[in-house]
């Protein structure tokens, strides 16, 4: 036992660590988060929490894929009056993980190396667990606070997107945790546009009429090949704006290839990608970029009659950005924190999404912090437990300070 230290917070190492180790051998890949759902309530409920505090919401009857269970809310009653505080993380991880035998090693916690860990973001599970036996057993004061553990945040945020923010209590702030170190603080990330375009040609015999063809994969070739000219294609920089974007799919139906033979013409080709920005509106001129490379290939591939392919382009937001000011609260409750710590925060902005992200646009601004996870969604993904021991405690202090 850690008995307040230089830190003042009753900390419990051992306890903290213990719980990180079975959620980290708990499965639960994405949109499959029952079993790690159900490890979080027992581990809950011999903390302390009960049962009645507990619940499911019915967010995966809302999310268009398939997902075992809701998202878990916990209400925890406050000891001293305050606006709300929300404390999130998600519950799944990503494939790979599947599997994860973790292992101690040293100072780091780390898998077999035949898959991923799942420290991301089961630091975050276990530190909202941290938080919460933390309070309980100390009986520190605090305000009411709900915890959230999302489900699906790897497959496209949906448990964050999709959940009814009615659900959140009126919270007042949120600190989400899943990041690396615990200096870093993430005040904003950008906002992200997909798009996908269907290209149908014309079959024909390559050898002996190929002139009657329309080639589908010429048309996604030069559009590809338009779009990075126009300066479209991944680092993005404009006088109006910047960003990422990048072509991920580029093939047939039903994951095939785009085409079977090479003395058929290619009737057809699915192509997909991803435009990212600071600004929402960036974004999708970046994804706009593209639909005129495809309109201008389009026109530029003719069969001998001047018939062109059809192309049917389409893109829809994935999620929008957002950013924090520094004099935002939960910004300076959470520099307050480091600072207690005598860590200096290092403001971030993520090129990537967060649940966050959703959080923000639901009305709670959210900042995210880091809890050790480290080399994420690779075979190398490892825990650095100094780290998550430092996030630990700055989740207790978020959930401490005094106003």
């Amino acid at each position: 036992m850690d008995n307040m230290s230089n830190t003042s917070i009753p900390l419990d190492v051992a306890a903290a660590e213990e719980h990180l180790m079975r959620f980290l051998s708990v499965e639960g890949i994405t949109g499959q988060e029952k079993n790690i759902g159900l490890a979080v309530v027992d581990a809950l409920k011999k903390i302390g929490v009960p049962e009645s505090a507990i619940r499911f919401d019915d967010v995966n009857k809302r999310i268009p894929l398939p997902t075992e269970t809701g998202n878990l809310i916990v209400d925890i009653p406050g000891t001293r009056p305050g606006p709300r505080l929300l404390f999130s993380t998600h519950l799944d991880t990503v494939p790979l993980c599947a599997g994860a035998k973790p292992r101690r090693e040293g100072d780091r916690i780390v898998s077999d190396g035949t898959t991923a860990l799942g420290g991301d973001a089961r630091t975050g599970v276990a530190l909202l667990v941290v938080v919460a036996e933390t309070l309980i057993k100390n009986k520190l004061p605090h305000p009411p606070i709900t915890l959230l553990f999302t489900v699906r945040e790897e497959s496209g945020l949906h448990g964050a997107r999709e959940l009814n923010p009615a659900d959140l209590g009126g919270a007042a702030m949120c600190i989400n945790v899943d990041g690396q170190m615990a200096s870093d603080l993430i005040i904003g990330a950008v906002g992200q546009e997909n798009w996908e375009v269907e290209i149908t040609g014309r079959a024909s015999h390559a050898g002996v009429a190929p002139e009657k063809g329309i080639s589908a994969t010429m048309v996604g070739a030069m559009a590809l090949a338009e779009a990075r000219r126009a300066g479209w294609f991944g680092k993005v920089v404009k006088p109006d704006g910047r960003g990422t974007s990048n072509v991920g799919i580029f093939g047939g139906k039903d994951n095939k290839p785009a085409g079977d033979a090479t003395n058929v013409v290619t009737d057809y080709a699915y192509l997909k990608g991803e435009a990212r920005s600071p600004e929402s509106v960036f974004a999708t001129k970046i994804a706009n970029g593209y639909k005129e490379a495809f309109a201008k290939a389009q026109a530029e591939v003719t069969a001998d009659n001047g018939d062109t392919a059809e192309v049917k382009f389409s893109q829809v937001a994935s999620y929008p950005p957002f950013e924090l000011g520094k004099d935002t609260p939960v910004v300076k409750r959470a520099t307050k924190a480091l600072k207690t710590l005598d860590i200096e925060p290092v403001y971030v902005f993520s090129n990537g999404g967060l649940d966050a992200n959703w959080l923000d646009k639901h009305g709670v601004p959210t900042i995210t912090i880091g809890a050790g996870q480290a080399e994420i969604h690779t075979i190398k993904e490892y825990v650095n437990l100094k780290e998550y021991e430092k996030g630990c405690r700055i989740g207790v202090l978020m959930a401490t300070l005094e106003d």
